[in-house]
């Protein structure tokens, strides 16, 4: 599987891993539910996409997955701010985030170059 070996995909997969971990004692199922939930969604999304025939629906899944990801980016400040969160977590994942974010819209331009060709 390609998306396996792509640093995103890794990286994503990391980022929702230690969100589960970090979110075992949070009592407010809304909020535990939704930050899982788009956690999960980003490496998901990244490795659908990747598996698309066509650059137009690995871009359309790349997109998805990089607007989880500003919903998870989201929930980690309010979580941070409403004390679910650890701080040093909630700082150190919204880094990773940002750091996700540029490479996924890096590759987001990549895919829509292919297209255009």
């Amino acid at each position: 599987m390609y998306h396996e070996k792509l640093a995103i995909w890794k990286l994503s997969c990391e980022l929702s891993v230690a969100t589960y971990h970090q979110s075992k004692s949070i009592n407010d199922f809304g909020f535990k539910n939704q930050i899982t939930r788009s956690a999960l969604s980003v490496p998901s999304n990244i490795a659908e996409g990747m598996e698309r025939d066509s650059q137009q629906e690995k871009y359309r899944f790349l997109s998805i997955a990089k607007a989880s990801l500003g919903e998870y980016k989201t929930q980690l400040i309010i979580g941070q701010r409403v004390g679910f969160l650890e701080d040093s977590f909630a700082k150190s994942s919204i880094i990773k985030a940002d750091k996700l974010s540029k490479m996924i819209g890096k590759l987001m331009k990549s895919v829509k170059e292919k297209s255009q060709t």
